[in-house]
């Protein structure tokens, strides 16, 4: 076991999050922590962590155990980069990296009585910086920044960066550390699909332990081999990936609900039977005591039975439906020819893009390469360069983002929802009440509003507007498991027209039939799910690729031609490549830095290995 967590409890605010909680994280395991929103899935992890420490109980790890957890954003100074932080993932090895000069530096100065003990030293702290793979350790940073996608900004001051920037650069720090047990709190957030779907690879292979917790259905069906279920304070391990967990959990709480009808079933017996007694005991001339005893017997043993809990077969969820909107014309969304760009980067590039009533379209592709902006240019917040954009005949359009814009944040939430809804407060309480805000909660100050709340809230709003057009921007980026799949039933109910930015892939395949792919300025419909036109997108990169040499002008063929046609030279480059070694031999005979000498005298070899191969190729040609 690498960690054993024995019977916690927390309290916060007053509120109990869990009690007697117990689980067993074994070295190796892939474990994904699911729950509702509010179930205590981040207070978990900040006691696993050593942020917080519990009511009751203990958490124990093994010996040596190094944790990796994204807490909060660190602040550095203005000279940090993107990439000095990812660096710092190799602080120890960057430590022997300076030992290793500061002793190439006294070894060329030293005397012969200290030589000897400065080469065991170097070589020493040399195999170390071997065994850790010293020498690859920019590959590897290479690796993340293209994996996660960080190419574009990893270079500016880390402080300049935007909050999702730097929680990337953040998550590629600690993958870089390694360290034994991994905790990930909704790793997917702020990464496109490319960016999961290399994630998702990376875990699987990552040798150390990981936990995480994640709403994104598909990446627990790829990562996770255990998943624990946070419900009620109460957390139940199960094995598999979350599809396995999705029918384990139905056969359990099935099970148990008939195991609880059975026990009462007894009880109400056992109840009738001691009733019974009492009454005979009574009505005999004179009263039997020994049917008292036998009633008192009974009800000991019903006091003494273990009870089986009610399972929670139908918790609270939203309960949403789309109020019905007259329809709109039979062109919904028009693009023709756009172009758009900001400064040097063109986004849109001759775009076409068309939508009819009652379609359901994902557009999807790489963060940045412009798919909330086509949002921006439908909605007249943003202006095409060129080209046509525009919405059909009576189409009334709601908008639903990830980032809920509010005037005034000091509102209240009733008022907030009022704003948009123009019903009595009894009313808006009562509809309210629908989206799991509950009594006092209607009254909290929107800034207080966590992000699934604020995606509540909105939601609310939506369903009571006469829209035929809803427009979606990371719409389950928020929201818990239970909350993605009853949004995705009201949507499949939605009798108007469905527009969605998304990278669930759960949410894409289910819903959406056609896909847009945006990618270097072009826009590609494929008439298929998310998972279909990924496959596609992908042959069509590899079509591009293979056309690219028929692109070539005739003129630059026939001159590589005629070039190739003219004798070559062999004594001519021979002695440029004679001339070449000689110098670098010059140049390393007088060089006083290690570091210097070991690179002339790899390039020195290298240059004489071509030489070799040259005059082979040229005696050849001789004969």
């Amino acid at each position: 076991m690498i960690c054993t967590i024995q019977e916690i409890s927390k309290m916060l605010g007053g509120n109990l999050i869990f009690e007697n909680l117990s689980l067993a994280i074994k070295t190796g395991d892939k474990v994904a922590v699911v729950g509702r929103n509010g179930t205590g899935k981040t207070t978990l992890f900040k006691l696993i962590a050593g942020i917080e420490t519990p009511d009751a109980g203990s958490i124990h790890f093994k010996k040596g155990t190094q944790i990796g957890y994204l807490a909060q954003i660190p602040s550095y100074s203005e000279e940090v980069t993107g990439l000095n932080v990812l660096t710092m993932a190799f602080e120890e090895l960057l430590q022997m990296q300076h030992q290793m000069s500061e002793l190439e530096a006294k070894m060329s100065t030293a005397n012969p009585d200290v030589m000897e003990k400065l080469l065991r030293q170097y070589g020493n702290i040399q195999e170390q910086f071997t065994l850790r793979d010293g020498y690859s350790y920019e590959s590897e940073i290479d690796k993340v920044i293209q994996g996660l996608q960080l190419q574009t900004f990893v270079n500016r001051p880390f402080n300049t960066l935007s909050g999702g920037e730097q929680t990337k650069v953040m998550l590629g720090q600690m993958l870089l550390t390694k360290p034994d047990l991994l905790l990930l709190d909704e790793p997917t957030n702020h990464l496109d699909l490319f960016a999961v779907e290399w994630l998702e690879q990376y875990l699987r292979d990552y040798e150390g332990t990981v936990v995480s917790i994640s709403h994104d259905r598909y990446f627990l069906d790829q990562v996770a081999t255990k998943i624990a279920d946070l419900e009620d304070g109460e957390l139940i391990l199960y094995h598999g990936n979350f599809s396995d967990f999705v029918v384990q959990k139905e056969a359990r709480i099935m099970r148990e609900f008939q195991e609880y009808e059975e026990q009462q079933k007894k009880i109400k017996k056992m109840k009738e039977a001691i009733k019974r007694l009492k009454l005979w005991a009574n009505e005999a001339v004179p009263p039997n005591a020994a049917m008292h005893r036998r009633a008192r017997n009974m009800e000991r043993a019903l006091e003494r039975m273990e009870k089986v809990r009610k399972p929670l077969i139908d918790p609270k969820k939203m309960n949403l439906s789309f109020e019905a909107a007259p329809r709109s014309g039979k062109e919904v969304v028009i693009m023709e020819q756009v172009n758009k760009s900001f400064g040097d980067k063109a986004l849109l590039h001759e775009a076409d893009f068309n939508v009819r009533w009652k379609e359901r379209v994902a557009i999807v592709g790489r963060n940045g390469t412009g798919k909330s902006t086509i949002l921006k240019l439908l909605r007249g917040q943003l202006d095409a360069d060129s080209g046509v954009v525009q919405l059909g005949s009576n189409v009334r359009v709601g908008f639903l983002s990830q980032h809920l814009e509010i005037a005034d944040p000091k509102k209240r939430l009733i008022d907030e929802f009022r704003n948009e809804v123009n019903v009595f407060e009894g009313e808006a309480r009562h509809i309210l009440a629908k989206f799991m805000f509950y009594g006092p909660d209607v009254f909290k100050r929107v800034s207080d509003l966590s992000g699934g709340e604020r995606m509540r809230l909105r939601l609310a709003q939506l369903m009571h507007q006469d829209v035929n057009l809803l427009m979606l921007d990371e719409p389950t980026n928020h929201l818990d498991i239970d909350s993605c799949e009853v949004l995705e039933e009201a949507l499949e109910d939605f009798q108007g027209t469905i527009l969605a930015v998304s990278h669930d892939r759960y949410f894409l395949n289910k819903l959406f039939p056609r896909t847009a792919w945006l990618d270097s300025g072009r826009l590609t419909t494929f008439e298929g799910p998310y998972e279909w036109a990924r496959k596609k997108w992908a042959e069509q990169q590899v079509l591009l690729e293979n056309e690219a040499p028929a692109f070539v002008p005739v003129e630059r063929v026939k001159a590589v031609k005629v070039r190739s046609e003219e004798p070559r030279s062999y004594e001519a480059e021979i002695a440029v490549l004679e001339k070449d070694i000689a110098a670098i031999a010059t140049q390393a005979e007088g060089e006083e830095e290690w570091e210097v000498y070991e690179s002339l005298m790899a390039d020195k070899k290298n240059l004489e290995a071509k030489l070799d191969e040259l005059m082979a190729e040229w005696f050849k040609h001789e004969a």
